[in-house]
């Protein structure tokens, strides 16, 4: 399903993200969705592309099976530069990867698009206080050029797994420049969501095209996650080498844990305030998306806080 475009896009781009670790990908993309206000345009049917694989039970009560979505966003520059189409996938597609991302390419060129990129992870030795760099690999040389000029260091040798590198692959069969923009995050908290990494892909992707992002809430989640999983890891160590010692470690003394979602009636009331809010004012999604991940509860409410983006003229055509 796609929403009537009335007007001509000018010299698009289309960027595209999907889950992965850190969760580095998909937050710049929510984050590029709240910041620049963008409404959706496309949704991909999901029983062509995914299956059911089980089935959610809330306090004993069986729940209708949910596919994951996968949904274009559009934002059209006021410079009139570059306009933005951007793909946000719920999940990567089990199956039939190079098939879905040559339909994906191909709904992109109808559209005019001029350039392809995605985001991703690159795992490394950094400190979690550290600041997390920009990596990039591209389709061609002399778009790999255009990068380094624009600061962003070279990702020399390795390989972009899932559909993140499948997809710029299938552009470049049909003749798209595209381009992966990688966040650095440090691999021993893969499982946790790093918003400096996010921040590195975005300072990057600012760069590349040129727009301007108010990143201050993401700097500033970025700074306090970074201490507090430097602590973790500082206590981490400080086990380790008095284990050496032959001393017990401490049982408390652990990686951190996600908690369990659960709300309260106040949570309840305070995230109904939050979206409406968001719902008249936009800039304060983001805002609103922190809350549902530090309350861990941000898979249950994706569908709505995406729908705060849907274009108000409901206006189709297939």
């Amino acid at each position: 399903m796609m929403a009537e475009i009335t007007q001509p896009l000018i010299h698009p781009w289309f960027v595209a993200v999907w889950p992965g670790m850190g969760h580095v990908a998909i937050s710049a993309g929510y984050y590029l969705i709240s910041k620049l206000d963008m409404q959706m345009i496309a949704e991909f049917a999901p029983q062509e592309l995914f299956d059911v694989e089980y089935t959610n039970v809330h306090q004993g009560i069986i729940q209708a099976p949910r596919l994951p979505r996968s949904r274009c966003f559009l934002w059209r520059d006021p410079k009139q530069k570059h306009d933005l189409i951007l793909f946000i996938g719920e999940a990567q597609v089990p199956a039939g990867k190079q098939a879905f991302c040559h339909s994906l390419m191909q709904f992109a060129k109808r559209l005019g698009v001029e350039r392809v990129i995605t985001f991703a992870a690159m795992a490394t030795q950094m400190h979690p206080e550290g600041t997390s760099r920009v990596f990039c690999a591209a389709t061609s040389p002399e778009l790999l050029e255009e990068l380094t000029h624009r600061g962003i260091r070279i990702l020399e040798e390795g390989r972009i797994g899932g559909l993140n590198g499948i997809l710029l692959g299938e552009a470049a069969a049909l003749g798209l420049p595209g381009a992966c923009l990688l966040g650095e995050m440090p691999h021993i908290f893969a499982h946790i969501s790093f918003p400096g990494g996010s921040l590195a892909v975005l300072n990057g992707f600012m760069a590349m095209a040129d727009v301007t992002i108010n990143l201050d809430e993401l700097v500033q989640q970025a700074e306090q996650l970074g201490r507090k999983l430097g602590e973790v890891l500082a206590q981490v160590e400080g086990a380790i080498e008095a284990n050496s010692e032959e001393q017990p470690l401490d049982d408390e003394v652990k990686l951190p844990r996600l908690p369990e979602p659960k709300l309260s009636p106040r949570d309840e009331d305070r995230l109904f305030r939050m979206f409406a809010e968001a719902e008249t004012d936009r800039s304060k999604a983001f805002e609103l998306k922190q809350e549902l991940d530090r309350l861990s509860v941000f898979s249950d409410y994706e569908d709505q806080f995406l729908d705060l983006f849907k274009k108000s003229d409901d206006s189709t055509a297939s």
